[in-house]
């Protein structure tokens, strides 16, 4: 018998402010590019820290108490989002991204702590170093060199920045159900800075 699991994730929730100021750079992005690529809702977008798959539901107590413990000693800090770029590079676009400034000494402290943590209860350690960003959207695995070297010109002569900064006081243990629409996101868990 499978224990019952849950798809999950720790991330930082966006203000409606900047989901607006992102969905006004997918329009404004999707105008310009080839129809080649899945773009993320605007609120479904989140500044993802880690990743955690299927969590068995009798251990969610125990990702919640990881979660505190990371927050203990944090306090609330301020992020900006500037700048468009693509993974792996612009010329082989395959991810989409806009990218996070302010106080990232504060929120990369705090990504390594709940890394720790989570690791403690088994799950994986990641192996690139995390770099902040929010995914905007993906090229699909069909495309061209060509369209994804187009893709790249596009992003390269876009400027980008939030319209105002993000207070960061809390983070969310985040439940993703995947559904035929897109993934549906619910917060399981919230963790406030102090």
């Amino acid at each position: 018998m499978n224990a019952e699991t849950v798809r999950s994730f720790i991330a930082i929730e966006l203000p409606e402010s900047v989901k607006n100021d992102l969905t006004g750079l997918e329009n404004s992005l999707k105008a310009k590019t080839p129809a080649v690529v899945k773009w993320m809702s605007p609120d479904g977008i989140h500044l993802t820290l880690k990743f955690l798959g299927d969590v068995a539901v009798d251990g969610i107590d125990e990702v919640k108490m990881g979660i505190d413990e990371a927050v203990q000693g944090v306090s609330p800090f301020q992020l900006e989002l500037q700048g468009v770029g693509a993974f792996p590079n612009l010329n082989r676009v395959q991810v989409i991204w806009v990218g996070v400034k302010g106080e990232l000494d504060k929120l990369m402290y705090f990504q390594k702590q709940v890394e720790a943590n989570m690791e403690q209860l088994g799950f994986p350690r990641e192996e690139r170093d995390f770099t902040p960003h929010l995914t905007l959207g993906r090229v699909r695995n069909y495309v061209s060199p060509d369209d994804r070297r187009k893709i790249g010109q596009v992003l390269g002569n876009t400027t980008f920045s939030s319209s105002g900064p993000i207070n960061v006081e809390a983070v969310h243990l985040v439940k993703s159900q995947l559904t035929p629409v897109g993934a549906a996101y619910t917060s399981l868990y919230t963790a406030l800075f102090k």
